[in-house]
């Protein structure tokens, strides 16, 4: 694959992943934009790979602490912040696991992976996004999460598994029309991310790493690296302007694509 189309994979994950505007989408359609062949599972799993490093960086302190925690909810304790996070990230994972398992077993997934799915999931969950932020209230914070929470926005990011749809836009929409202020609505979002892109990494790595070469592996490790460093700019970013800006930017990048998606889809 050449090193144009490993950057712009890379540089799309990186953007796109924690951006409420759907990296699968944009990584799917791409290919169609380009006229080249899909990039394949090992390629998506590194860009993955690399906006995991992200997150986990950005968010570190937090990490930290939910792995401390995690000794003390394996003996049945959650009486520290770091266990209760613990807790509650893997509560919130347990729907999309679920959710995936069926979409693989059954073979729905790849039905899924049209330019008209996207377009569709792009503007309706565009337009949810925008209900959910102008309602929403600002009451809760981040260390407000618990236990009912964490099982509605880990239903809600199970529909993430559809194109399009965003895990990062739909469980902000959740948190936001749970009472989240926006801030700690994209924190929890972010945080919910890392449980579910190691389980989604774990998943198809294990075909990845049966079937890698050399060629594969160089391939796979400049788009983790070129994403890695695309992921974090975009977390900066994003948490920067969420001190003066609502979702709507967002929420208009995601209709106007979403028209132009299916008027394409279906001119």
């Amino acid at each position: 694959m050449s090193l144009y189309i490993l950057f712009l994979l890379a540089l799309i994950q990186g953007i796109t992943e924690f951006l409420p505007i759907s990296s699968s989408g944009h990584l799917i359609l791409l290919p169609n934009l380009l006229g080249t062949e899909d990039q394949g599972k090992a390629i998506d799993v590194a860009v993955h790979v690399g906006t995991l490093g992200a997150v986990i960086l950005y968010f570190w302190q937090d990490v930290k602490a939910a792995i401390l925690g995690t000794p003390r909810l394996l003996t049945g304790r959650i009486d520290t912040p770091g266990a209760k996070l613990a807790f509650l990230l893997v509560i919130a994972t347990v729907p999309v696991i679920l959710f995936g398992l069926f979409l693989e077993i059954t073979g729905i997934y790849d039905s899924l992976r049209s330019v008209a799915v996207i377009g569709w999931t792009m503007l309706i969950f565009g337009l949810v996004l925008y209900w959910a932020d102008q309602k929403g209230s600002h009451e809760k914070r981040s260390e407000d999460w618990n236990l009912r929470d964490a099982i509605i926005m880990g239903l809600w990011q199970a529909i993430a598994l559809i194109p399009g749809t965003s895990r990062s836009g739909i469980t902000i929409t959740a948190a936001r029309y749970l009472g989240y202020d926006r801030e700690s609505a994209a924190r929890v979002a972010m945080l919910m991310s890392i449980p579910t892109i190691i389980a989604s990494g774990v998943f198809a790595g294990a075909e990845v790493i049966a079937t890698a070469d050399a060629q594969t592996a160089r391939d796979g490790a400049i788009a983790a690296a070129l994403s890695f460093v695309a992921a974090l700019g975009a977390l900066v970013l994003m948490f920067k302007l969420l001190r003066s800006v609502s979702f709507t930017p967002y929420v208009i990048y995601r209709v106007i694509l979403g028209v132009v998606l299916l008027f394409i889809a279906y001119s």
